[in-house]
């Protein structure tokens, strides 16, 4: 699979008011998603807490979102670890479920040199035929993929696609440079999706999708269409937004806005904490000027 959409939303992972998954309400919440705007849903990434997910719960995650919407929109497994064996495991698990691809993280606390980041997604897509996505997030993985040995990693049949959150538009234009044109390069920053397709991007892997995915999806059209007047319009009225809910660490302040919409996305896990007061205030502002609150 070469074409996984372009709006894909890194989903919150719904819980309990006593931290246990909900696995209902992510059925009510992919259901949402594909319903407003998003072409696919990445399960259990970083925005949807799976730091602190076990891997059964990873599982199960994987298996009902694909159940309730795999037949309408691309479903992608967060695979990744600083393990390449547990990463391996997993992304096989995935597999044999059924979803479309899997997403995986760089390896985070172990500072891999650019060897080593080439091994470790070597040795799961050689464990797999699932498409996988490279994620490059260097603000929580203290380290940073560079452009060279992504194109060395796009040359690996089933490494298809990078999620490029470096926030280096530089960075990324090189990456687009260098690799092949069926390569996948998707934001992994929303308030870089309309810079990263002016340089050959293909979507974004998104945040801010849960609560403006039709907004998105029109400015991504929008670009498609070459209306850039309405692309550029729709990017600087969501400009507040993408802001906004980064106030403080993600998954924080998405998940309250979720919440405020509705849907039970509940609580997060510690380390993470509930929004202050001021940050809900912040965030609500912002939504109801959107007219989505």
């Amino acid at each position: 699979m070469r074409n996984f959409g372009r709006i894909l939303t890194a989903m919150v992972t719904p819980f309990n008011d006593d931290g246990s998954v909900n696995y209902s309400e992510a059925v009510k919440l992919a259901q949402y998603l594909v319903n407003n705007g998003s072409d696919g849903i990445v399960v259990a990434g970083s925005t949807g807490e799976a730091a602190t997910l076990t891997n059964d719960e990873k599982v199960k995650l994987y298996a009902t979102v694909l159940e309730a919407v795999g037949d309408r929109a691309t479903i992608i497994a967060g695979t990744g670890s600083n393990v390449t064996r547990d990463s391996i495991e997993l992304t096989k698990v995935a597999e044999r479920i059924g979803v479309h691809g899997a997403m995986v993280v760089a390896p985070y606390y172990n500072k891999p040199p650019q060897e080593g980041f080439y091994q470790h997604f070597k040795a799961i897509a050689d464990s797999t035929t699932l498409p996988l996505i490279v994620y490059n997030v260097p603000g929580r993985t203290s380290s940073n993929i560079l452009p060279d040995t992504i194109a060395r990693l796009a040359e690996i049949k089933n490494i298809v696609a990078v999620k490029e959150a470096s926030g280096s538009l530089d960075q990324i234009s090189e990456i687009i440079r260098i690799t092949p044109s069926d390569f996948l390069v998707y934001s992994g920053d929303d308030v870089l999706t309309l810079p990263i397709l002016a340089v050959g991007g293909n979507g974004v892997i998104s945040v801010a999708a849960h609560i403006v995915g039709t907004r998105m999806q029109e400015m991504v059209t929008a670009f498609y269409d070459k209306d850039m007047a309405k692309a550029q319009a729709l990017h600087l009225e969501l400009l507040p937004f993408f802001r906004v809910i980064f106030v403080t660490t993600n998954p924080i302040p998405i998940k309250d806005a979720v919440n405020l919409i509705g849907i039970k996305a509940g609580p997060v896990r510690l380390p993470l904490i509930a929004p202050t007061v001021g940050e809900t205030a912040q965030l609500k502002k912002v939504m109801q000027s959107l007219g989505v609150l």
